[in-house]
């Protein structure tokens, strides 16, 4: 016998194999009427295809994979070989249900059954009759149900109409073989000795290129007339498609309309998307117009939408440009127009939950529980710019997230520090492969709302570049009366920020723009007091801690005594980020011991902090030198907030010269020089001979010499120094002072006066000498943190000079030698 080459058509997979079988020949009249007149059996083992529906008369292999499938084959072949062939409605259900395979069918009788090197069993069918599934009867191990015939309603025989279908089947049949460069062109002298025309339409539709769900509607037409026009509609587009394809690949042009042409390129395309577990273009720009249908848009920001996107389904998929407008639009549906979070406007809960967050800070809550006082009652106020100003560790970022919490809005934080470009800000343009949006778009994206609170970290460390000067992109952003159109290159499109609340953090007001802090409300956050320090050290940092080294206080206690040690003895800094990592150190210290069972003190001693801490690095300064004429003791303001500085003067013999050391800077040194010429010209009211001044040399320092220092608060501690060094007469103990001079003798006021005071009772001042203009400022101090201190205010310099120079000669006093 010929080897005779099939397709087999498995119910899992599609496979070509080599078998020995014998030759179908074709249906004759003689043996369709002989089929016809075969007697169904009432009872019938069903078997359900996956992938393919059987025809009467049509033979085709089926590959059986299921053991159910497997049992029925075997126990069929051992009876009557006769089985009903269904298909199943979802070719992905393993297990069908009866609910979920077609109830019309093929009777099909089992002609070969063969056996496969994988396993499975390869079965050759040849369909019989239509039938329809009266009852299941049985579904375990198979199914079996009871069936009845469907007769088909064939025309007459004289019927021109359908011989004109049949002839046209066979044609178009021949055509697609042409075409079509899978079909073998023997294939042709088949379709021309088929004489049985009911086998013919059978056949035809059997090899189709048809999905399941078709050959199954194919199957239940019962009228051969109507089945046979369908078969040939299914034909002509069969032939259209094969023409098209061929057209494409030999680029030969056939009269087929461009639209059409196009069409089907579209659906193919479509098709292979959907086939790969993608979404075809049209149905992605579809589901775009249904999400702007939902959005809160004004009629100008709608009409750009479809403009956008008829642009985006003009555009070749394949383009660049492409992926551009389709990002550019799910920007344009995910940003938050016009959604707002509601405001809570219970400012008691606001004042909570600001209280529970942060100790102090009490300007910086007051002017939030005002902002939202004045918001509750007016409902359209614009946001504020606020911008938090101190040294590090006090707070300033993480209160942002307090008064997010406070108004149950969103919470974004972005970080500009070394910021250099300006499309960070504004975004860039379209035009650019690549372009985003600006960081302000972004995360308002990410926010969902267009009215969170929005924290621009360290804006005073923003740079610039040859990219532009992210600073002034950010005026902008800030000036509550341009923002409600803020403009981002990328977006191109005015967005509304008016109602989003910026707060800005800062170091240092130097080095933001003039018009940038003049857009802001400065809130001055200065640093803390010790006991301040030790109220977040117990309530906030320790119990952090804890929790974050899986301990409890249980495990660890520290009292307040060793806190303050802690914070006296190994800190100095206006916030509290070094104490917080003082305090780690003393929780990893006690972890360790837990997990190594280890014996060590719950309840943390001086001597314990002295063991993990080692010997305390930050004592305060002390006054050995106060028995020393030229002694005094200044406040600075720093970066990282207060400070004390000595000042030290010494008389040598000389010509009346004066230097100075220190890396001071030119303020500096101009403090010192009025401080000797006004010294110069009032020697005879401060009792100091004028020959002294000619005949000795004076000497200024400032130790520490490797600190650059500036500025003109130590005006009058250089003065107080210089008096001192020319009377021998010292300075008063644990007395401080700042402030500017002048030639006249006036004191003028000077800044960061929180921070110097803080400064001064960390190092155990008693007195402060201040200008008596910097009295507002010590009003606006908590009366709690001063303490023990006393306040001298000052018009003049020789106040000055009366309240901090004893009357007494110092010890080992240099005796002036003058020539008259």
């Amino acid at each position: 016998m010929p080897n005779h080459k099939i397709l087999a058509i498995d119910n899992l997979s599609l496979q070509e194999l080599d078998t020995e079988a014998e030759l179908i020949p074709l249906m004759t009249p003689e043996d369709e009427e002989e089929m016809n007149n075969e007697k169904l059996p009432a009872d019938l083992p069903i078997l359900p295809l996956r992938n393919t529906v059987l025809f009467p008369g049509v033979v085709i292999p089926i590959t059986a994979g299921r053991d159910k499938s497997i049992k029925l084959i075997n126990d069929a072949n051992a009876a009557g070989k006769i089985i009903g062939v269904v298909a199943q409605k979802n070719e992905e259900d393993e297990d069908p249900t009866p609910d979920q395979i077609h109830h019309i069918g093929t009777v099909a009788r089992i002609m070969r059954v063969l056996k496969m090197p994988d396993g499975n069993t390869t079965i050759i069918l040849q369909g019989k009759k239509r039938f329809e599934i009266d009852e299941f009867t049985q579904t375990e191990p198979y199914f079996k149900a009871t069936i009845k015939e469907v007769n088909e309603v064939r025309p007459k025989k004289n019927d021109e109409e359908f011989t004109t279908i049949i002839e046209s089947i066979k044609e178009l049949a021949i055509e697609i073989i042409k075409e079509s460069p899978n079909i073998p062109t023997e294939a042709t002298f088949a379709i021309k000795n088929i004489e049985s025309n009911p086998f013919l339409v059978n056949f035809v539709s059997s090899n189709m290129n048809l999905n399941v769900n078709d050959k199954q509607n194919l199957l239940a037409v019962v009228d051969l007339k109507q089945r046979a026009l369908e078969t040939l509609r299914f034909m002509n587009l069969e032939l259209q498609k094969l023409e098209l394809k061929n057209d494409i690949q030999s680029k030969v042009r056939f009269d087929l309309d461009q639209q059409q042409r196009e069409y089907f390129l579209q659906q193919q395309m479509k098709t292979i998307q959907e086939e790969l577990g993608g979404v075809s273009h049209d149905a992605e720009i579809e589901e775009m117009r249904n999400k702007g249908k939902a959005k809160k848009w004004d009629a100008k920001t709608k009409e750009h939408f479809e403009k956008e996107i008829s642009k985006l389904q003009r555009t070749n998929p394949n383009s660049p440009d492409f992926g551009i407008q389709r990002n550019y639009l799910e920007l344009f549906l995910e940003l938050p127009w016009n959604e707002f979070s509601k405001d809570n406007f219970d400012l008691k809960h606001a004042q909570q939950i600001l209280d529970r967050d942060h100790f102090g800070l009490e300007d910086v809550k007051k002017r939030i529980i005002e902002h939202l006082a004045v918001l509750k009652l007016r409902n359209d106020m614009k946001s504020p710019i606020l911008c938090l100003y101190g040294p590090p560790g006090v707070g300033k970022t993480s209160i942002g997230k307090s008064i997010a919490e406070a108004l149950g809005r969103e919470y974004v934080r972005i970080s500009l520090g070394g910021l250099r470009d300006e499309a960070e800000i504004r975004g860039h343009r379209k035009t650019y492969i690549g372009a985003m949006p600006g960081r302000i778009i972004q995360s308002i994206k990410k926010a969902k709302t267009s009215n969170p609170v929005f924290v621009l970290d360290e804006i005073d460390k923003l740079s610039t570049s040859h990219n532009g000067d992210p600073s002034s992109a950010l005026l902008e952003v800030l000036d509550p009366e341009q923002n409600s159109d803020f403009h981002d290159n990328f977006l191109e499109l005015g967005f509304d920020l008016s109602k989003v609340m910026f707060i800005a953090t800062s170091n240092s007001l130097s080095t933001i723009q003039p018009a940038l802090r003049d857009r802001m409300e400065i809130i001055n956050m200065s640093g803390y007091t010790i006991e301040e320090k030790i109220e977040i050290a117990k309530n906030f940092l320790l119990p952090k801690q804890l929790k974050e080294h899986g301990l409890s206080t249980k495990d660890l206690q520290i009292g307040k005594k060793q806190l303050e040690k802690i914070v006296t003895g190994y800190t100095r800094e206006s916030g509290v980020r070094g104490l917080d990592k003082k305090i780690a150190q003393m929780v990893r210290h006690a972890a360790k011991s837990v997990a190594m069972e280890e014996e060590y003190n719950k309840k943390v001693t001086d001597a314990d902090i002295i063991e993990v801490l080692k010997s305390p690095r930050m004592e305060r300064d002390k006054y050995e030198n106060n028995d020393t004429a030229g002694v005094v003791t200044g406040l600075a303001w720093t970066s990282v907030g207060g400070d004390i500085l000595f000042i030290e003067s010494l008389v040598s013999k000389g010509k009346g010269s004066m230097t100075m050391t220190g890396n001071l800077g030119t303020v500096m040194k101009e403090s010192v020089t009025i401080a000797l010429e006004y010294i110069k010209a009032n020697a005879k009211q401060l009792n100091i001979d004028s020959e002294i001044l000619n005949q000795y040399n004076i000497h200024i320092h400032v130790p520490e010499g490797a600190t650059p220092k500036d500025g003109p608060s130590a005006g009058i501690a250089m003065l107080t120094s210089m008096v001192s060094s020319f009377t021998q007469q010292k300075v008063k103990k644990n007395i401080a002072m700042t402030g500017e001079i002048t030639l006249r003798g006036k004191v003028l006021p000077v800044g960061g006066i929180k921070e110097k005071i803080l400064a001064a009772k960390r190092a155990n001042i008693k007195e402060i000498i201040l200008c008596k203009e910097n009295k507002s400022d010590i009003e606006e101090i908590n009366p709690d943190y001063l303490t023990g201190l006393t306040f001298h205010y000052v018009d003049t310099m020789k106040e000055v000079i009366d309240i901090a120079i004893l009357k007494d000669k110092v010890k080992n006093a240099v005796t002036f030698d003058i020539k008259k």
